[in-house]
């Protein structure tokens, strides 16, 4: 247990604002932790902070004065995060001209604190584990082992047990990670700590421009600690700087903010402003609801295209050109009723299967990356808030990124 006076230092060093019981619990249970050797994982929704916690941790180590290293797992491509983290040896694939070292090479004697975790391959998952348990890694191409000694804080916003039931996340990793779990509570749950935040936020920005800075009346603060905070501290901190440069009055009242926050019956959506109808428009949250729909309907298609490719062209034609079985048809331009056993099926009323593959596939594809696009402009370029707005992982983003040449 710390005292008072030493936990305001801690959160004064380390840039973190806030009173509230759980916050002020998670910062105790850091600091406890951090002389022993065990692995930590933070847990928390993406925007809560937990990039500050793995650095309490490594100053108040045995290690403090060996090298800290951050990493973003969900950023690194999948094909070169076991190069990143073990390193590789020269000639281990085509771009390795030279032996690299990797971080858990270069942190020897440090921490690392592992961003994202929950988003590493299940191959690179393996090669962890082993980290933990010996100390030991293998480049990539090699087949020495190094030893190591590296202090693992990770960090997750994934429900870890539900990603281990559907088989992304290995269950006895979890485990190793998690000796010590850390639980950062969402921004709607410190309500008092909201108005606090907003104030920083608003007079760092009025320093860095030199303009005054804003505040808040009280309907407009009660307004804020109100609202439901889905991209929680990155949010608020998002919606002040918005305020500071685009309204001239530096009183905010609550209609003024309330034109920079969603609906909160909308909720769970990043702020946006919601700006006149003479300016560019926004995509709203039922066009948002479309596009995550037609992603999911994608996969859809892709599994129905992987189906009819397995039938060749001659084959399908076939079922359709030349039945097995006589179907009757009536005739109805005869006096009586005839009927004709061998009907004919024009070409034009059926599709070949390479028709049928490709007909939806240039739709999809265009919707999807227009959907990327206007999430990555109202993001101004943010990944990975683009990637939680459209409901996929910051890898999978930067794939289609790269995918669609963006």
């Amino acid at each position: 247990m710390i005292d008072s006076d030493e936990l305001q230092r801690i959160k004064q060093r380390f840039g973190i604002i806030g009173n509230t019981t759980q916050l002020n619990r998670a910062i105790e249970v850091a600091v406890q932790v951090a002389p022993t050797d065990l692995s930590v994982l933070i847990t928390g929704e993406s925007g809560v902070g937990k990039e500050h916690f793995p650095q309490i941790i490594h100053q108040y180590s045995n290690c403090k004065h060996g090298p800290y290293f951050a990493i973003n797992c969900g950023a690194i491509p999948e094909g070169t995060i076991d190069s990143e983290l073990f390193g590789h040896e020269k000639g281990a694939f085509t771009d390795a001209r030279s032996d690299r070292k990797g971080y858990f090479e270069i942190a020897d004697g440090g921490t690392l604190f592992l961003d994202e975790v929950g988003e590493l391959p299940l191959s690179t998952q393996v090669r962890l584990l082993r980290v933990l348990e010996t100390g030991e890694f293998i480049k990539v191409g090699s087949s020495k082992a190094q030893k190591t000694k590296v202090r693992v804080v990770a960090a997750t916003n994934l429900n870890m047990k539900e990603a281990i039931m559907d088989g992304k996340f290995r269950e006895d990793l979890y485990y190793r990670l998690n000796s010590i779990e850390i639980h950062l509570p969402p921004l709607r749950e410190r309500k008092e700590d909201i108005p606090l935040l907003f104030r920083k936020f608003a007079v760092d920005f009025a320093e860095r421009t030199h303009m005054p800075p804003i505040r808040l009346n009280n309907e407009a603060t009660a307004l804020l600690q109100n609202y439901y905070w889905y991209g929680n501290i990155r949010q608020l901190k998002n919606v002040a700087e918005q305020i500071s440069v685009i309204e001239s009055q530096r009183e905010i009242n609550a209609d003024t903010l309330r034109t920079y926050l969603p609906d909160n019956e909308a909720g769970r959506t990043p702020a946006v402003i919601h700006r006149p109808a003479d300016r560019e428009q926004i995509m709203n949250e039922r066009e948002m609801f479309y596009y995550r729909m037609l992603f999911e309907l994608k996969n859809e298609m892709k599994e129905l295209k992987e189906q009819i490719a397995a039938l060749s062209q001659n084959e399908l034609q076939t079922k359709v050109t030349e039945p097995t079985m006589t179907i009757p048809v009536r005739d109805n331009t005869a006096s009586s009723p005839v009927i004709n056993t061998n009907p004919t099926i024009k070409k034009e009323e059926y599709q070949t299967a390479e028709e049928v593959k490709q007909e939806p596939t240039v739709s999809m594809q265009q919707m999807e990356r227009e959907a990327i696009v206007q999430s990555l402009e109202r993001h101004a370029g943010n990944r990975r808030d683009a990637a939680a707005e459209l409901g996929i992982s910051e890898r999978t983003l930067y794939r289609k990124i790269k995918s669609y040449g963006l």
